[in-house]
């Protein structure tokens, strides 16, 4: 296993819960890959960026039961959003079945207008008439979720206020480089076909301490989590991956090779000769990275209540409580009052922050957060960071699909994991476990002994079953 990420660790616990030995190699000294945490020069614990999951991340939340990981998430059955007016909307499940649990929090949602929800429920039916898959989504080399938008005559504030809201922070990317397919389906499986979809789900835990489990699952079963170890090239002879080439010439051998890795670290890796005789790996320079910004505050003072909110109309899209999401009896840190508050910021498809100065940014946000919480007016900003992550996800570009090659390579032995491959999904953590799982039962069905990972979808609940096509 070449990789220590989520889909890398998926494919790991997979395979050893399948009485294989896996030798997992990771150039890092943690493991996590892109959801990873790591500690600052004063000890603090730092996530790389804020990963949250949902009630429709069926497959995250079966790896997090394997590890060990599933009391560590807290579950939150109201979602905050707060305008630059001062203006609080709420969505959260009613009495009402699905599809229709929203209703009163959507209704009662005051940022928005009523010709602006008329133009949402629109688009929302248009979304259940087909049973989650519009036609026009299937059009040669897709369309963006903006073109799906226009067509659905949305007002430009249901565009910027819910539409862009929820997807810039699902996807991270914007709406007019989103294909419509990934778009329509976060509403579909997260909000419109099951009752439970939209639960959001923090980890309580530095992320690292997430992945405490997967190490000891591996070596449980005999296996090896190898850190600090950069795989320098591949070496392939008559169609079949015969060894994996580290530092100081040293070659590894397997039965089976999992590539964990990014999409565009393991076009570097491959040969020439290589793309040309797997032609699903000719094309991963195709796919484009997209940027997320994590900013961290220290404050002085408790200047949040909420667990966490969505700010609207500003550059700062989430605002998340780490001091309370922290603390309690499933989590690692102290209550706010004992040491001031901690906040983590999120800025997806942060394509402007990538030359700005870290001061420029510190700055910008600190207008935001003083402006949309009236305590941290008042409140002494102890230390600050940013954390940049330029390829923190793939762009799921309208068409991108084409490009994603499936986890079992047309070359012996090479097998692919990572949430770029063809998962069905986008860029998240489920997709990622997704392509894991998906690796580690190519590897099985290849050895003859086929087993299944791969957790179904939620199900539809309520009254949305009558909208899916048989």
């Amino acid at each position: 296993m070449i990789g220590g990420g989520l889909a890398g660790l998926a494919a790991s616990v997979a395979l050893a819960e399948a009485g294989w030995r896996v030798r997992l190699f990771e150039q890092r000294p943690f493991l996590g890959g892109r959801a990873a945490s790591y500690v600052l020069p004063d000890g603090e614990h730092v996530d790389n960026c804020q990963h949250v999951t949902f009630g429709c991340c069926t497959n995250l939340a079966d790896f997090y039961r394997r590890v060990g990981s599933a009391g560590k998430i807290k579950f939150f059955d109201r979602l905050v959003l707060l305008d630059p007016q001062g203006r609080r909307g709420e969505m959260h499940a009613g009495i009402l079945p699905a599809p229709f649990h929203m209703t009163g929090s959507f209704l009662a949602f005051s940022p928005l207008a009523f010709k602006d929800k008329l133009s949402i429920a629109r688009a929302f039916y248009a979304i259940l008439e087909s049973g989650g898959h519009p036609p026009e989504v299937d059009e040669p080399g897709g369309i963006s979720m903006l073109e799906w938008l226009h067509r659905q005559k949305q007002t430009p504030a249901a565009i910027s206020r819910f539409w862009r809201t929820v997807l810039v922070s699902a996807l991270s990317e914007e709406l007019d480089r989103i294909d419509a397919r990934y778009g329509i389906d976060v509403f579909w499986k997260a909000v419109l076909s099951n009752k439970t979809g939209y639960r959001m789900g923090v980890p309580a835990v530095a992320l690292g301490d997430l992945y405490e489990g997967c190490r000891a699952a591996i070596e449980e079963k005999g296996g090896q989590v190898v850190f600090r170890s950069p795989v320098r090239g591949l070496r392939i002879e008559n169609k079949k991956l015969l060894a994996v080439l580290f530092d100081q010439g040293r070659e590894e051998t397997a039965d089976a090779f999992v590539l964990a890795v990014a999409h565009l670290a393991l076009s570097e890796l491959l040969p020439e000769d290589a793309k040309l005789i797997d032609s699903g790996l000719a094309n991963l320079d195709r796919i484009a990275n997209a940027p997320i910004t994590g900013v961290h505050f220290w404050f002085d003072r408790q200047v949040m209540r909420e667990p966490f909110l969505s700010l609207l109309d500003t550059t700062t899209q989430w605002i998340f409580n780490k001091s309370a999401l922290y603390a309690g009896a499933n989590g690692t840190g102290p209550a706010p009052s004992e040491r001031g508050q901690y906040l983590q910021l999120v800025i997806s498809a942060s394509y402007d922050f990538l030359q700005k100065p870290r001061q420029e940014i510190i700055d910008l946000c600190l207008k935001e957060v003083r402006h949309a919480l009236p305590a941290a007016r008042e409140a002494n900003l102890l230390k600050a960071t940013v954390i940049k992550e330029a390829a923190a996800t793939f762009s799921p570009q309208p068409g991108v699909d084409r490009w994603r090659p499936t986890q079992q390579s047309t070359i012996g032995g090479l097998f692919l994991a990572g949430d770029w491959t063809a998962t069905g999904w986008p860029a998240t953590m489920e997709g990622a476990v997704r392509s894991g799982y998906l690796a580690a039962e190519a590897v099985l069905r290849s050895a003859g002994t086929p087993r299944q990972f791969l957790q179904p979808d939620l199900k539809p609940d309520g009254l949305a079953g009558l909208w899916v096509k048989s």
